[in-house]
Formats: structure tokens, C-alpha cells, sequence
């Protein structure tokens, strides 16, 4: 049985330790849940372990905003105090308040 603990929460905002994007958590897997062909995509050196939280953010760079599915060691909490400015987040979350997005949908 896999027993995984996700570090970062829904609501959070992060940022990628290597790519110019920020983005709020909206859902998590606990262990890589895409598909291989997105998973073969990325340079085998810098493929990242599936045995780990992955995450789906509402991202955003200076050029444009997306969603993001991004491995657990590949985020760092986002400190900067500043929100994120991506359109959708007003159908998941409320405003942001003390660094982060609370939630403000209904769980089935």
C-alpha cells in the first residue's frame, strides 16, 4: 500500500525550482497519475521519480497562464506574498488572504 504525504496544500501558492512559472495548488495526485506520453516528454536526465506527489497548478509566467501537473520535487513554497493573477482562480478559491487561496467550492 502506498502511503504518500503531500508538502504542499490546495490553496497554496508555489513556484518551479527551475522554470520561470508560479502557480496555486487546485488538486494534488499522490504519485504520477498523466499519461506516458506526457511522463516520455521529458529528457530522460531530468525525468522525475513517479513515486511522489504530483501537482496540478493554475499557472502563470510573464507571458500567459496554464495549468501546470508538476512533481513534488520540482516546487518550492512560493514566499513572496504576492497573488497569482490566473482567471480561473475565482471558480475554486476566494481571495487571497495571508498568502494563500482558500477554497471556496464544494467537494463531491
Amino acid at each position: 500500500m502506498l502511503t504518500s504525504h503531500a508538502k504542499y496544500n490546495l490553496g497554496q501558492v508555489v513556484r518551479h525550482k527551475k522554470h520561470p512559472f508560479r502557480g496555486v495548488v487546485f488538486d494534488i495526485d499522490p504519485e504520477f497519475s498523466n499519461t506516458e506520453e506526457w511522463y516520455d516528454a521529458i529528457p530522460e536526465a531530468s525525468r522525475p521519480s513517479k513515486a511522489q506527489p504530483f501537482y496540478h497548478l493554475l499557472a502563470e509566467n510573464d507571458q500567459t497562464y496554464y495549468v501546470a501537473y508538476v512533481s513534488e520535487q520540482n516546487l518550492v513554497a512560493d514566499h513572496t506574498g504576492e497573488p497569482v493573477d490566473h482567471p480561473d482562480l475565482p471558480e475554486l478559491f476566494g481571495d487571497f488572504q495571508d498568502g494563500r487561496y482558500p477554497l471556496e467550492y464544494q467537494l463531491n
